[in-house]
């Protein structure tokens, strides 16, 4: 098949990458800046740029940029995809870009889906991508209700195929409920725990929990504030919640009492175990 990948970031580079070592399907990729062009074409991510003359030919496109941008070029480019092509936005949340999307493409000969690769990594840009990314993660899938049976098979197949080990399917609602617990509000927790002064001397005093707490906390500012705005009715409840849970916590440290404190820990081991 022909693959075309708009956007060669983080995402967009690694999928490209994924697809070339484990496919043979030919890539085609493009990004604005012609430096990552360059780049991609060198370490060999992509077999060429793709031009408006080879977008009609693509099997599959996938379009890896922030959640407006993936709607606005998909709509932009709705007259330029082949028949039967399946067409899917990379966007972290779904509702805000699947309402935009699939109005259009009921009006076309391609079929979209909304799609989520479960994977990141900290860093941003092309030279964070790796060919390994997705190696045993899940791909999340939204297609419309009316989806053909054959598109979803397919669009699961390819995933399959390329390295992700699990594809899973839902509605754009469910995927942004648990997105915003999942990934988001640890993404804000992570920022809010760094922000701590002692963050400056944590050398010598730090191991695995300081890691993992903070790792997420270096993000792209700019892609995460459209991201949590997008998708703030769910988010905002999501951090009500969690403080609620740390007043807990405090008012048991408040305490000072051990039969008050070991419970509220006994509870979290024992939620924690229940998902081993």
């Amino acid at each position: 098949m022909k693959i075309g990948i708009i956007g060669l970031g983080l995402i967009g580079g690694s999928l490209a990458m994924s697809i070339r070592r484990h496919t043979d399907h030919t890539v085609f990729g493009y990004d604005i800046d012609k430096q990552v062009m360059l780049r991609a074409k060198a370490v060999e991510a992509i077999h060429d740029e793709l031009t408006d003359e080879l977008l009609p030919t693509c099997d599959i496109v996938l379009v890896s940029l922030f959640p407006q941008l993936c709607a606005d070029w998909i709509i932009a480019h709705a007259d330029q995809f082949g028949r039967g092509a399946l067409v899917i936005d990379c966007a972290g949340v779904k509702r805000h870009v699947f309402a935009q999307i699939a109005p259009v493409a009921e009006a076309h000969d391609w079929i979209y889906i909304g799609g989520h690769p479960m994977a990141g990594r900290e860093f941003s840009g092309f030279t964070a991508a790796r060919a390994d990314l997705f190696d045993n993660a899940s791909m999340i899938l939204c297609p419309p209700a009316d989806a053909p049976i054959e598109a979803r098979e397919a669009a699961k197949a390819f995933f399959l195929e390329m390295g992700f080990k699990l594809v899973r399917f839902c509605t754009p609602e469910a995927h942004d409920q648990m997105i915003a617990y999942t990934s988001q509000l640890a993404h804000i927790v992570s920022g809010a725990y760094i922000k701590n002064p002692l963050s400056a001397q944590h050398k010598g005093f730090s191991a695995g929990s300081f890691m993992d707490m903070t790792r997420v906390a270096r993000m792209n500012e700019a892609m995460w504030t459209e991201l949590f705005l997008e998708n703030n009715d769910l988010l905002l409840p999501a951090v009500d919640d969690l403080i609620m849970r740390l007043n807990e916590y405090r008012d048991a440290l408040a305490s000072g009492n051990p039969d008050k404190l070991q419970p509220v820990l006994r509870e979290g081991r024992i939620a924690k175990e229940a998902l081993d």
